[in-house]
């Protein structure tokens, strides 16, 4: 009852609802554009030392000048020598084999005209500078989801969508004119912020929206603009050359989201939460009134006083248990570590978070190091994400968590392993099992949230959330520098990612299934969960467990469950 039936009787997700819900969704596509421009961006073409008797020159050389200048393997250093007419055309040979170290560098602009990259020299010993910026960028998404969250709590979800807005495009146009490495480090920093701000926040708004029944749907279709959003990223890089001008390029069109402050209304959930009954019902009337539905004001109280007589009655129920059990310390992250078996499922818990993360962002990252066309491999890249969406949507809710989950981690590992032994020169073969993985890791992505809530219990269900969040936001900021590693051996970041992902997902056939289960409620039922004792038989069989002493909730269990979390890839 409460707001949810109210929302039934506006229409459910009728024509009001279908609009602004679009409208929201397309905040995603900016989103998606500042996450994955660092591939472009940063981007590090092909190069060399340039020589003491070159001024401009090319990237090409002939092979015999080059053996003559470089050591085999070898572009940060050159031979120390003097580089005469006699020595070049192989009249005299070389007296040492002494090198020195690159001053300047000569770029190959067949794929990329410049970019940050090629400006500062952030090559060589300076190489990385270039994913250390990436993963600033990712510290200011993890700042931004903390920062940009609360305030959206508390003064409201459209004044900080537009405030995240402001500042994303003020940061961003910075950041393309920034003119040295650790101006544009700040900028992106800001921007990565920013789109926590943006993103988030309208996630909430489209899920605050709509009834339960849809909102399985609705957080999936915000994802599937997001990957949009990934391969209209390329084609801007198709067309914009110089990476001054993409870095704006792909921040203008947030300009056109500020119309939206005279569309989006606030939240009325946020609006009941904060006692503002007057604005939430003026909000719904409003949709009313689009989706030509009448229902009178005094209707709309009734169904909202339904649903706050409900919540009263819980909170009545949650003060009388809290004056029992006020000693009771209040519920801890570490809570999740003091017994053995729910210490394990925690555990096995984080590393699908880290490894789904860290897999995810590598690979998107990666495109680069696939050979073959660059654009069409990060094209490729994020239009796969789409059906992975579309098999979540079919199969979610009918087969089992874990063997999804463990099934996708598998195939992701699996097909990135393979991409190792395949010859270079078959390199469309290489990119299609790259691709199979992405697809497979997105998949997984898309799972392990849903698995994590419901196998964490109630009275420490939005703590373990945010601790598993913060492993997912560290093993992504870890990302840019698996792919620097594939400076020292190309393959190397997708072997790495394979294993991860093989273990990880043979490592969830430990995890309990979950689908079809009742939800945990108290440490107890935690700690028993997925374990074999006659405790677990009322579980595994979806009965509730007897309420004795020790399988009381903790202080505040209900007051903690159903909370959002940041637990989402973006």
């Amino acid at each position: 009852m409460g707001y949810d039936e109210a929302i039934i009787q506006l229409g459910d997700f009728g024509r009001y609802q279908k609009i602004i819900y679009f409208l929201i969704c397309l905040t995603s596509i900016p989103v998606a554009f500042h996450k994955l421009a660092g591939v472009f961006l940063l981007a590090k073409p092909d190069f060399r030392c340039a020589l003491p008797f070159e001024n401009g020159s090319r990237y090409e050389l002939s092979s015999n000048l080059w053996s003559l200048a470089y050591p085999e393997g070898e572009v940060c250093e050159y031979y120390d020598v003097e580089y005469s007419e006699a020595y070049l055309n192989g009249s005299i040979r070389r007296s040492s084999n002494e090198t020195r170290s690159c001053s300047h560098y000569v770029y190959d602009q067949s794929k990329y005209l410049n970019s940050a990259v090629t400006e500062w020299d952030l090559v060589c010993g300076r190489g990385f500078l270039a994913a250390t910026s990436d993963s600033l960028f990712m510290l200011g998404v993890l700042l931004g989801s903390i920062v940009f969250g609360q305030l959206s709590d508390k003064y409201g979800r459209k004044p900080i969508l537009f405030a995240s807005l402001v500042i994303q495009v003020m940061f961003g146009v910075l950041a393309g004119v920034a003119p040295e490495y650790f101006t544009y480090t700040l900028a992106r920093v800001m921007v990565g912020a920013t789109t926590s701000g943006v993103f988030l926040v309208a996630y909430v708004i489209a899920m605050e929206m709509v009834g339960p029944a849809k909102r399985l749907y609705a957080g999936i279709f915000v994802m599937m603009f997001f990957s949009v959003g990934f391969m209209l990223t390329a084609g801007f890089a198709y067309f914009v050359h110089d990476w001054r001008w993409l870095q704006i390029a792909l921040t203008l069109p947030g300009l056109i989201f500020m119309c939206y402050y005279w569309i989006i209304p606030e939240s009325a959930r946020w609006l009941l939460s904060k006692g503002r009954k007057e604005c939430a019902i003026a909000n719904m009337q409003k949709a009313a009134r689009f989706n030509k539905i009448e229902i009178s004001n005094e209707a709309l109280s009734e169904l909202l006083e339904e649903g706050e007589t409900e919540e009263d009655k819980a909170k009545q129920k949650l003060g009388e248990q809290d004056q029992v059990e006020d000693q009771a310390p209040p519920p801890s992250v570490w809570d999740l570590f003091c017994y053995p078996n729910l210490r394990r499922k925690t555990l096995l818990i984080f590393l699908d978070w880290l490894v789904c993360s860290g897999v995810y962002y590598g690979l998107s990252w990666n495109t680069n190091n696939l050979g073959g066309n660059v654009l069409l491999n990060f094209v490729i890249s994020g239009a796969v994400e789409i059906p992975a969406y579309i098999f979540l949507l079919l199969t979610l809710n009918r087969w089992g968590r874990r063997s999804i989950q463990c099934g996708s981690l598998v195939l992701a590992g699996l097909s990135l392993l393979a991409t190792v032994v395949i010859p270079e020169r078959m390199h469309i073969l290489v990119v299609c099992c790259a691709m199979l993985g992405k697809l497979a890791i997105t998949a997984s992505y898309g799972t392990v949230y849903i698995f994590s809530t419901e196998q964490f219990p109630t009275v420490v269900r939005n703590v373990a959330l945010g601790a598993a969040s913060m492993v997912a936001r560290i093993s992504s900021m870890l990302a840019p520098f698996l792919n620097y590693l594939g400076s020292i051996w190309s393959p190397l970041p997708l072997l790495i990612c394979g294993s991860l992902s093989l273990a990880a997902g043979l490592l969830s056939l430990l995890l309990p299934e979950t689908h079809n289960k009742p939800m945990l409620e108290t440490i107890a039922d935690g700690e028993r969960f997925g374990k074999k004792t006659k405790g677990d038989a009322y579980l595994e069989s979806g009965q509730e467990l007897r309420p004795t002493p020790e399988t009381q909730p903790l202080n505040g269990s209900v007051a903690n469950g159903g909370g959002k979390a940041n637990g989402h890839k973006f």
